[in-house]
This record gives C-alpha cells, sequence and structure tokens, in this order.
C-alpha cells in the first residue's frame, strides 16, 4: 500500500506543477494592466520617538515632538508596510512630497537608479 501512496503523491506533484505553470501564463506581463488599478497604502516615515505615557497625556496643540532622526536626513518609503525606497522632503506648490533617492530591493540591498 506504500507504494500506491508514494506513487499518487507523485502525480499529485506532478498535477500541482502543472497548474502553476498555467497560472503563471495567465498572470504574465501582457496581463500586467489588470493589476494597474489597485490601490496601495504609501507612507513616508520622517522618524521616530519613544514617550512615556505620561508625555503622551501632556500633548497639546503646538507641541513640538522631538524625531530622532536630523533634518535633512533620508526619509523612508514604504508601500504596504514593506520598505521600498528612501528619498529626501521637498516642497511642491505649498505641499510636502518626496524625491525617490534610492530603491530598497526586498532583501534590503540598496540599488540606486
Amino acid at each position: 500500500m506504500e507504494n500506491i501512496i508514494t506513487e499518487t503523491e507523485e502525480m499529485s506533484v506532478g498535477v500541482n506543477a502543472e497548474k502553476t505553470d498555467v497560472k503563471s501564463n495567465v498572470l504574465g506581463e501582457s496581463n500586467i494592466e489588470l493589476l494597474m488599478d489597485v490601490s496601495l497604502r504609501v507612507t513616508v516615515e520622517l522618524g521616530r520617538t519613544r514617550m512615556k505615557l505620561a508625555q503622551i497625556l501632556e500633548l497639546q496643540h503646538g507641541t513640538v515632538v522631538e524625531l530622532d532622526w536630523l533634518a535633512g536626513d533620508p526619509v523612508d518609503i514604504f508601500v504596504n508596510d514593506r520598505m521600498v525606497a528612501h528619498g529626501e522632503v521637498v516642497v511642491v506648490d505649498d505641499k510636502f512630497g518626496v524625491r525617490i533617492t534610492e530603491m530598497v530591493s526586498p532583501n534590503h540591498e540598496k540599488a540606486n537608479y
């Protein structure tokens, strides 16, 4: 009976591999347009700080919270909570923006463009 189970498992792996190949062809580069309207959350992190609860309760309008990054330091750009780039803060028509200066690969290796 063990031989039958082994043969069945081998056959099922072959079938799964074929199904994966079909899916790859369906979502190939030619159909990438299907994903172009998907919304993603983009976050720019200017810095961080740690505060005690008592300090947070004392916050009020006009309070300045000091961050651990210096003015002019590169900011981190995240897409859906995954860091994708570093950039610099710019002002465009009285609004803040970010100029991307460096892309970050999934394993956090820097890739300048």
